[in-house]
């Protein structure tokens, strides 16, 4: 059983875990200064798999569940709008299907070239075969596997947010020439995924309140709320207007225009909540 204590303020909403969670997906809201985010846990050991998936053209949260028959899907990855492909590397059972470096508008893009090996080195989320135990990491990409383990599926994105906020180290932020490809400590729709130190896996969509259109988290601040929830690692999705999460039939959009209504803007990848 798991009891939420729930710390309220004028600026805050910290939600506590107090004793182990069950063995099913969990759902709940909680209000934010400037947001409202939507929070999944899938406990470890349950009978949910967290895996990744990728559409040859974008799709809808909503499409990617009818395909994939999901109890929940997150959008993950970051991709070109303008080619649908990939800048993001996808794993999917220990087989490459998503490869940053054949999108050219990428690796050819004059303005990205002095980052590119950041961009090919970001934080991914892994799922291990290790005998038979399923273990969730988030990673560099370049990172080795555990001993005894086999990687079976990865889906990368960034930064990473837990243990330490990497921003730079991945290529988003150069302080010194002014870039912010994120604009990192601004307020917008956000989607992130940690992991618990027993292993567990949460994901979040932090979504921008109708009434307040031009709201959201920071990165920082995600941060911060994903530790409030008991992750011990994490690492930022593709957010803004991909920000959406399907959950039991529901969809939650992240981004809202200026009149309040939901922006939904398919998504290249996914992460897929599953029976196993």
């Amino acid at each position: 059983m798991v009891l939420w204590l729930n710390l309220r303020s004028s600026t805050q909403s910290i939600s506590t875990v107090v004793s182990s969670p069950p063995k099913s997906i969990r759902y709940f809201e909680r209000t934010l200064p400037q947001s409202i985010a939507h929070v999944l846990f899938i406990p470890v050991n349950s009978k949910f798999l967290v895996t990744p998936a990728l559409s040859q053209k974008v799709a809808t949260v909503e499409e990617f569940a009818q395909k994939h028959r999901a109890v929940a899907i997150l959008n993950a990855g970051f991709f070109d709008p303008a080619n649908q492909k990939t800048t993001s590397y996808v794993i999917l059972q220990r087989k490459l299907v998503a490869d940053p470096k054949e999108n050219e508008r990428l690796v050819n893009n004059p303005n990205l070239k002095s980052y590119l090996s950041q961009i090919f080195n970001r934080t991914e989320f892994r799922r291990y075969s290790c005998g038979q135990t399923v273990r969730y990491d988030i990673v560099l990409h370049s990172a080795s596997q555990p001993a005894g383990c086999q990687l079976v599926d990865a889906i990368g994105a960034g930064p990473s947010l837990l243990p330490e906020l990497t921003l730079e180290k991945e290529g988003f932020v150069d302080n010194a020439n002014k870039r912010d490809a994120l604009g990192s400590n601004q307020p917008n729709a956000r989607t992130a995924v940690g992991i618990t130190h027993d292993g567990s896996v949460v994901l979040v969509m932090v979504a921008q309140k109708p009434s307040a259109p031009a709201n959201g988290i920071s990165l920082p601040a995600l941060a911060n709320f994903m530790k409030t929830l008991g992750a011990d690692k994490a690492m930022n999705l593709d957010g803004g207007s991909s920000s959406s999460l399907y959950y039991n039939g529901k969809t939650f959009y992240g981004k809202v225009d200026l009149e309040g209504n939901p922006i939904k803007r398919p998504v290249k990848s996914v992460l897929l909540v599953q029976e196993n």
